[in-house]
């Protein structure tokens, strides 16, 4: 209970409460509304705490899987945010402008993604030199232009299990994407939005800087916690199968010692008795007739 207090006073601190303007609302975030203040809803934070702790158990589960949770935010405010708590864990993240169909065309997107990263092999390994100054530039600035966009994603094998959303309201395209291909959806909703289009709400304020910051960094947390369990299960995994194998080793080996006792007590009873079908020697027995007579 005192860490949900906390967590209250820090959401509190950074404005999360803060909702837009009475006449902007959507009705259906009625129930995470806990009043109305100079004519702008106020968010209620008890509400908000119990589904950041839900949220964040459930991307805890998909790091731990292994799978991958892409962060989505093209807000000027949030950019510079979401992509370093992205790159904390590794996730792939999306922050300058969402590509129409990065998701739902994904095959074509991972070969603009191929082709960047042959530029840049051919500018770094010096392939390029034997081009003219003009082609060089040209290809410097393609792959700017396109590091920009698809920087991010570049790592990004296979489409991700998860969104994460700082504002499903600006994020609508990249939301409809992942609903078409049925992945699941985690987002900030602010009151002006629809808190069912996403399968986990976070009832929060998606504008104020502060407020995008603690909601992400609480969810990278999480994601970095899933990730360390996953190692510590793997490592164990290891140990086990090592001491597994040496266990087998050393069954091996006392198998392998008894085999050999047991040869050798063969060997020693077969010397000590006589073969079957060997002559017996002939033993006398009395007193020796004395000679001459």
């Amino acid at each position: 209970m005192e860490n949900n207090t906390s967590l209250q006073q820090q959401l509190l601190e950074a404005g999360v409460h803060f909702g837009h303007l009475k006449k902007k609302w959507n009705p259906k975030m009625l129930p995470y509304i806990f009043a109305e203040k100079k004519g702008i809803h106020i968010i209620d934070l008890n509400k908000t705490v119990d589904h950041l702790q839900e949220t964040a158990a459930a991307l805890k589960q998909i790091a731990k899987s292994g799978k991958k949770i892409m962060f989505v935010a093209t807000k000027k405010q949030a950019k510079e945010i979401v992509s370093e708590c992205a790159k904390k864990v590794n996730m792939p993240y999306a922050t300058e402008r969402w590509l129409g169909g990065m998701l739902t065309n994904f095959n074509t997107v991972r070969k603009s993604v191929k082709k960047m990263q042959s530029i840049e092999k051919m500018l770094n390994d010096g392939s390029a030199d034997s081009l003219t100054k003009k082609e060089r530039l040209t290809l410097g600035r393609d792959k700017d232009k396109m590091e920009k966009v698809l920087g991010g994603i570049a790592q990004l094998g296979r489409l991700p299990a998860a969104l994460f959303l700082v504002d499903i309201g600006h994020e609508h395209i990249a939301l409809a994407e992942a609903k078409r291909l049925g992945i699941q959806t985690f987002g900030m909703v602010d009151t002006n939005c629809d808190p069912n289009k996403v399968d986990f709400s976070i009832p929060a304020n998606d504008d104020a800087t502060k407020s995008i910051a603690i909601i992400t960094n609480y969810i990278t947390a999480a994601i970095a916690e899933g990730l360390a369990e996953r190692q510590a299960s793997k490592d164990d995994e290891t140990e086990v199968e090592e001491g597994n194998n040496e266990n087998e080793a050393k069954a091996k080996r006392m198998e392998a010692e008894a085999n050999a006792e047991g040869g050798r007590a063969k060997r020693g009873a077969g010397a000590g008795t006589s073969a079957p079908g060997a002559p017996k020697r002939r033993t006398t027995t009395g007193t020796r007739r004395p000679a001459g007579k």
